[in-house]
């Protein structure tokens, strides 16, 4: 996506906080993040923009995260080859393999190996008309509106991370 990855006001960063469209989380993942917390969580950013790319590492790592990133869809696949992430923020709309088109590929390696869900949290433009029923539909399990917020992200890093984000 070409749109800003957050905005920062210069004041205080927080935004009002949106109701964000996602399942409840498993309690096999709850139980997972306890038995790991002894590292710091390790997170996928899929993104094609550079200054994207480097606000949202800044952020994440910040925020207690190690953080690869992936700047398109088949990059990510590649990177869920050698890695298991915790979280994987994925950009919905890029060049080469986008983030519906990733997703799916996922769902469906996990499906064909037996492996655990990856969790996976589209970020889309705010403009984009019915982005996150789609992204919902296509297998993500959460969703974040871009710009957002330091709040929204926060708010998404806890729901999957929780009590593991400084």
């Amino acid at each position: 996506g070409s749109h800003f990855w957050l905005t920062l006001p210069r004041e205080r960063v927080e935004g009002p906080d949106r109701r964000p469209v996602a399942p409840a989380i498993s309690a096999a993942h709850r139980q997972a993040e306890e038995d790991e917390d002894g590292r710091a969580p390790l997170v996928l950013v899929v993104e094609d923009n550079e200054v994207n790319q480097q606000v949202a590492t800044a952020i994440l790592r910040r925020m207690g995260c190690e953080v690869d990133v992936a700047a398109n869809g088949r990059e990510c696949l590649a990177a869920l080859e050698q890695s298991r992430y915790d979280l994987v923020f994925m950009d919905c709309h890029m060049p080469v393999m986008d983030g519906f088109a990733a997703t799916a590929a996922i769902r469906a390696l996990e499906a064909r190996l037996g492996r655990a869900r990856q969790p996976i949290a589209a970020l889309t433009a705010d403009t984009v008309d019915g982005d996150a029923e789609r992204c919902l539909a296509t297998g993500m399990d959460d969703y974040l509106a871009k710009p957002f917020g330091l709040g929204d992200l926060r708010a998404v890093l806890e729901r999957w991370l929780p009590r593991r984000i400084a």
